[in-house]
């Protein structure tokens, strides 16, 4: 069984009287380590299916299961629940909470699961080793460079071991010394047996992954493996 299985997905917005298919009829399938990038122009609907796949919107029609979990029929709670356990985050804009330490701020989303101090400052220690910035910990975010504050937050989004971490437009806000340094940190964790989907407009950025969606208009243009095709990444 995939990691994700999404079937007949569509997301359907009603404005005006005007119907608007964010998503339309959209099937497609995850495995686990997988390095996979979502790549679609603005308004193709690849940010919409992200939020979909990492539980923070629900489809109108289709299902979609999340390591076993048929996440349609969850509850909100429930998907409040396999967000923070199963799914972690990493955003353009880092954000980071500007008065907590790098510490502080990695060990965010285990508050949420009742783990007591002494484990969490354990884990969120070895998410830091992870992204090489174990002798940053006191620093505030304001204190570290664009490339560092990403770093701290893919710490934060591994520190609860999830079983897919989704990156949206990640070294969007970046150099691109710094980005390409972020981009080869994902396919670090991927090799290491880590899921990552990156969603990216930038096909140089896509070009980077082992298998490409390209959606557009709402549906699934093309999918590339580079493996099946007899690539190799870049």
């Amino acid at each position: 069984m995939a990691l994700v299985e999404v079937r007949n997905l569509s997301k359907i917005y009603h404005l005006g009287g005007e119907e608007i298919r964010a998503l339309d009829d959209v099937s497609a399938e995850i495995e686990g380590g997988e390095f996979i990038s979502i790549i679609g122009p603005s308004g193709s609907g690849k940010s919409t299916l992200m939020h979909i796949l990492g539980c923070l919107d629900s489809p109108t029609h289709g299902t979609f299961s999340l390591d076993g979990t048929e996440i349609q029929n969850a509850s909100r709670a429930e998907q409040a629940k396999i967000r923070n356990q199963k799914i972690g985050f990493v955003f353009q804009f880092f954000n980071l909470l500007p008065k907590l330490s790098v510490l502080q701020n990695v060990e965010l989303p285990m508050i949420y699961s009742g783990i007591s101090a002494s484990e969490r400052r354990k884990r969120a220690m070895a998410a830091l080793e992870m992204v090489e910035l174990q002798n940053r910990t006191k620093h505030r975010p304001m204190q570290l460079s664009g490339g560092q504050q990403q770093r701290v937050a893919i710490a934060r989004a591994l520190v609860n071991n999830p079983k897919i971490v989704f990156a949206d437009e990640p070294t969007g806000n970046l150099d691109s010394h710094t980005g390409s340094a972020i981009l080869a940190l994902f396919k670090r964790l991927s090799e290491e047996g880590r899921t990552i989907v990156l969603v990216t407009h930038d096909p140089n950025i896509a070009a980077r992954t082992t298998r490409r969606i390209e959606i557009r208009d709402g549906k699934i243009a093309e999918q590339v493996d580079e493996t099946l095709a007899g690539l190799k990444p870049r």
